[in-house]
């Protein structure tokens, strides 16, 4: 029960690549979904989803993403088998036909049922059913699922109809009752019908690719027959399935063996025969436009993806392009489209396809030669040259594999692994010595012969140049002949080759080692990328990755020059145009800008010739020259990448890295950003011009860096002003420290109680100002009233329990006498050193005579708990004598000392340093 048929003849399905002789084709098989389930009657593929649909022999019907493999959907339709199931994507629906003689659909987004089979018109509202009645129903659900039509004409159980896609008014039908039949919509009777089976029919399929008016059926004879429905006569007969068959689109046959056979279309030979060991095969699936084919067995489901997604085709460099449609050449001509034509980048373009003829083997490459004139198709184990104007056969012959040289008149062939032959002029010349498995031949300067992880290169007299143990994917050459692109699977490899050393060695004898000449080839670069799809352009190679998108190398430095939104092959450059041209597997042409200007700048850039670089600039697109500056800055030349960059932010980056604090400075006005302005201002810091540094931390409001600048610098205009500043931006804690290296105490304790830090503006009380800490602790006590009455009632206010604050009549003294001193003080940063550690005196423990130890302070209330005082420590009483008595001027007796012996003291301008000192 199938769909459509594959259009190519490149498998892909595991993770194994298999290479078969030259007789026959070559696959790359890789599994993209296997499921273990219940016997699988049918299977379906979404046209645009991911999407594999699998209806069960027990009732349910399964829905799953081969992309994640994860399941999408699950329902059950019934406790009978479902027989089929299809997807009608325009209408969001599942068709299913199950043994309980109903036809189901249901809304695959919501899973509810539209109504309580299968061929699904292309574009009609119906739907066609046949049945173990013998009966071909005609059903629309535009008119309430009403059965419109009756078809009779079958003897036996009907097992399968589709839709032919060339005519869609026509569909045909096998039966058990061994007979093929084809109808008319609106005809209750058959065309004619197509008898040839000896047992009966299961399956029945239109071919869906050129213009064959081919059927395809099997039975369960064993045999798959290809019809030919306008003489209706039996085209070819395969045989080669040990069992029925039991499903059938095209030239993938499956079978109650187990096996799924793939046939050529053209020849009907057997390429390939796959064994999943999932037991008999009992539906295949695919979905016209689409390289995905399912499998349904009786273990599970199995989804390949099958053919190239690369579509056959080359381009001229003048700009025509030919593809391939299956055996069908076309062409269209990019200078169609005229000089008034304005391209838009990832547009495709409008060009007229010319059919230019048909060719006589399936094309699995086309390629033109250098200079355009001839083209050759390579296929089935042949190859043909043609004319490129009038495709005209020039020249044919056997190989896998055919390669032109950078020279028009020399290409070469592989003709199987052990044998490359060397022609010229289209009359051989020579024949490679090969001693190992040639799995692949590329052509350009030199000739590549791909063996096992390594390639082997030959100049086109047939004498080894250089072995290189790399994997080789593809190999690119530079129209120059100097630069070859290596391609791996994960990375490529540039590579310079030097001619001349290669030709004086030659002229000695050629090479003396078997690995051939050793400087024949100069590593230059190794990119970590998978490349797609490449070419050279000049000097720089162009490729798109596996993320499908589109860079371009030059020295080694990768530039991205647009994200495809789809997989894309290139075709070419035209300089003319200036513009890199690309095709997708739907042969829809595209293009992008490329500037060649810039390539060659770059160019001259890594050889150092930089002035002739700079030469080329009027050339270049301003808007370009940002890139241009990037890549200057990526070689180390960042001064010139300042010079010709226009983003004001990308060279306010490289005025800092150059430490070019003006012209920053010139851009950060031009900007006026505040990330911009504190950047500058941290460099101009480090640069030690502190007047600018000021300017640009206030303008990009940077509290943090003014709080260190005028600390550093001790200035004290700055600091009240950086006070006033941060308080109204908010900055709490740049304020209090630039209070409080003012000395302004008071402001601080302030701006604590403001700011609800009651417990900190308390314990500062303490420390600094024990005359406020009554005031501060009843607004903290009312405070934390609201919270916690008890806790509130367990602070203790000093005025009432003075008893409690040990010393605090000398820390009153203590704070008058700082006050005075602060109120007289005023020093320069730069005197830090004259008096460092002169404040760091205890003035409560200024030396006194000892005083016995008093007895324990009474207790207070239950109620008044010390908790804002410091912990219970043993009181000395106070002594008779004042240690204060010796002081001058209320100071103690040291620090008077230290101020005769420092006549400077207070006598600098900058107020707050003192703050900070004290």
């Amino acid at each position: 029960m199938s769909r459509g048929s594959p259009e190519a003849f490149e498998i892909l399905i595991g993770s194994s690549t298999c290479h078969f002789s030259q007789s026959k084709l070559k696959f790359e098989i890789k599994r993209q979904l296997v499921q273990r389930t219940d016997r699988v009657k049918g299977v379906d593929i979404h046209p645009t989803e991911p999407w594999l649909l699998a209806n069960l022999y027990n009732g349910n019907v399964y829905i799953w993403n081969s992309g994640d493999q994860s399941l999408v959907k699950s329902f059950e339709v019934t406790d009978l088998p479902v027989r089929t199931a299809k997807f009608v994507a325009r209408k969001q629906w599942i068709l299913t036909g199950s043994d309980d003689m109903l036809i189901r659909v249901y809304n695959y987004n919501t899973m509810d049922k539209v109504k309580v089979c299968l061929a699904v018109h292309p574009s009609l509202p119906v739907v066609l059913s046949c049945s173990d009645d013998t009966l071909i129903k005609l059903w629309d659900w535009e008119k309430g699922w009403n059965c419109i039509q009756q078809f009779e004409g079958h003897s036996h159980f009907v097992m399968q109809v589709v839709f032919n896609p060339k005519d869609t008014n026509t569909f045909a039908s096998a039966s058990l009752d061994r007979s093929v039949k084809v109808w008319s919509l609106g005809q209750p009777t058959p065309n004619f019908t197509l008898d040839g089976h000896e047992k009966g029919v299961n399956c029945v399929d239109y071919f869906s690719g050129g213009d064959r008016p081919y059927l395809i059926t099997g039975g369960d004879d064993k045999l798959v027959k290809i019809w030919d429905y306008q003489t209706k006569a039996c085209v070819q007969t395969l045989d080669g399935h040990a069992h029925n068959i039991a499903a059938l689109p095209l030239i993938v046959t499956g079978s109650e063996d187990g096996t799924v056979k793939l046939w050529h279309s053209t020849t009907y030979r057997l390429e390939n025969t796959l064994d999943y060991r999932m037991e008999r095969v009992w539906a295949i699936g695919c979905c016209k436009g689409s390289n995905s084919i399912a499998l349904g067995f009786d273990e599970g489901a199995v989804m390949l993806k099958i053919g190239r997604d690369e579509p056959v085709a080359s381009m001229d460099a003048s700009g025509k392009i030919i593809w391939a449609r299956h055996n069908e050449i076309q062409t269209v001509n990019l200078k169609a489209l005229g000089a008034d034509y304005e391209i838009t980048d990832g547009e495709r373009l409008p060009l007229a396809v010319k059919d230019l003829g048909s060719c006589d083997l399936y094309p699995q490459t086309l390629q033109h030669n250098p200079n355009g004139r001839f083209v050759t198709v390579c296929g089935d184990g042949e190859f043909i040259v043609y004319t490129a104007l009038a495709w005209r056969n020039k020249s044919f012959g056997s190989g896998i594999e055919f390669v032109w040289s950078a020279d028009s008149n020399e290409y070469a062939i592989r003709e199987s692994t052990t044998k490359v032959k060397l022609f010229k002029s289209f009359q051989e010349k020579s024949t490679l010595s090969i001693d190992y498995s040639a799995e692949g031949v590329y052509g350009g300067a030199l000739i590549g012969v791909k063996g096992q992880d390594f390639i082997v290169f030959y100049d086109w007299e047939g004498r080894i140049v250089r072995r290189i143990d790399v994997g080789v994917k593809s190999v690119h050459w530079s129209d120059s002949g100097e630069y070859v692109a290596i391609v791996g699977e994960q990375s490529f490899y540039v590579l310079r080759y030097n001619a001349d050393v290669v030709e004086a060695a030659m002229e000695e004898g050629g090479a003396t080692d078997e690995d051939g000449i050793d400087d024949a080839f100069e590593l230059l670069n190794e990119v970590s990328e998978a490349v797609k799809t490449g070419a050279w352009v000049g000097d720089c190679f162009i490729y798109a990755n596996a993320a499908w998108r589109l860079n371009y190398c030059v020295g080694g430095e990768v530039t991205t020059m647009f994200h495809l939104d789809r997989p894309m092959y290139l075709l070419g450059y035209l300089a003319a145009q200036n513009r890199v041209f690309l095709i997708d597997r739907d042969f829809s042409v595209v293009s992008y800008t490329l500037l060649l200007s810039m390539i060659e700048f770059k160019t001259l850039v890594m050889r150092e010739e930089l002035e002739s670089a700079l030469a080329l600039l009027p050339q270049i697109p301003q808007d370009q020259h940002n890139s241009l500056a990037r890549f200057l800055e990526s070689k180390g030349l960042v001064q010139e990448a300042l010079n010709i960059a226009t983003d004001a932010d990308y060279r306010f980056e490289l005025a800092v890295q150059l430490s070019n604090l003006e012209v920053a400075q010139a851009i950060a006005v031009e900007l006026d950003s505040e990330p911009k302005w504190k950047q500058l201002g941290e460099l101009a810091l480090s640069a030690g011009r502190l007047t600018l540094a000021k300017e640009c931390l206030h303008k990009a409001k940077d509290y943090s860096g003014l709080m260190l600048l005028f600390s550093a610098r001790g200035h004290p205009e700055g600091l009240a002003q950086l006070a006033t500043d941060a308080l109204a931006s908010g900055k709490h804690n740049v304020a209090f420290l630039a209070l409080f290296l003012l000395g302004r105490l008071g402001e601080c304790v302030e701006l604590l109680v403001a700011t609800s830090r009651l417990p900190e503006a308390a314990f500062f009380c303490r420390t600094y100002l024990p005359s406020r800490m009554s005031d501060v602790v009843k607004v903290w006590k009312q405070d934390l009233e609201k919270q916690n009455p008890k806790a509130a009632e367990s602070l203790a206010d000093p005025a009432e329990y003075p008893n409690l604050f040990p010393d605090l009549e000398l820390a009153f003294k203590a704070e008058a006498m700082s006050e005075k001193r602060r109120s007289g003080l005023s020093l320069d940063a730069s005197e830090y050193s004259d008096y460092e550690g002169s404040t760091l005196i205890d003035l409560i423990a200024q030396p006194a005579p000892p005083s016995p130890p008093a007895t324990p302070s009474p207790v207070a209330s239950p109620k008044a708990s010390p908790v804002a005082a410091a912990p219970p420590v043993q009181e000395e009483e106070a002594d008779e004598e004042d240690p204060f008595a010796d002081a001058e001027d209320g100071l103690p007796a040291d620090v008077a000392a230290a101020e005769e012996d420092d006549d400077d003291w207070g006598l600098d301008e900058d107020e707050e340093e003192e703050g900070k000192k004290d």
